[in-house]
């Protein structure tokens, strides 16, 4: 069973993108590859339950289970050591993508506070797609009695197209509001 918003990239979008960059072939029209959730967890030199909540909180937003992620080497002025947990990440691909690129659209990104679009600066070159989250009580999965401390995160839309002009046409044609 394919996602709402991926019936919606098959019917409507990718025609347009074929005939938008005059592409032949369906293939080379840009699409979706992955979405990675990283959440940092600075807390986690001092109190190692905080990584726990952490990934806790980011399963129950992608409906994936996290990676917690480890320190690679040793900082002494962080109190950081080698191996330590200070994160979780969840690596989203397929359905479940889409379902949640649909969410954060349609859902979670109104539900932020004086909202005015997202910035169309945030791509690295390649046609990749950041966005940083304050907070992850905008996600309607999380209940606010149970959060101890807010904790943001970033989203990472990784898409198969050449450069960022083909990559923000495309996540605009997905329902992305960038700002004017």
């Amino acid at each position: 069973m394919a996602t709402r918003l991926k019936e919606h990239y098959e019917s409507v979008v990718r025609p347009n993108l074929m005939k938008e960059f005059g592409y032949k072939n369906k293939l080379q029209a840009p699409r979706l590859d992955k979405i990675v959730i990283n959440m940092g967890v600075g807390e986690g030199v001092t109190d190692a339950k905080k990584p726990e909540a952490a990934a806790k909180d980011l399963s129950a937003i992608a409906g994936q289970r996290p990676v917690i992620t480890r320190s690679r080497k040793a900082i002494a002025t962080y109190k950081l050591r080698e191996n330590m947990p200070i994160g979780c990440k969840v690596t989203l691909r397929r359905d479940r993508m889409y379902e949640f690129l649909d969410r954060l659209v349609n859902i979670v990104l109104p539900r932020v506070r004086d909202f005015k679009g997202v910035s169309s600066k945030s791509f690295d070159g390649r046609g990749n797609f950041t966005l940083g989250l304050h907070d992850q009580l905008i996600f309607p999965e999380i209940s606010y009695e149970k959060v101890d401390k807010l904790k943001g995160m970033n989203v990472t839309i990784v898409t198969t197209a050449p450069n960022d002009n083909q990559a923000r046409t495309l996540l605009k044609h997905l329902g992305m509001p960038f700002r004017a």
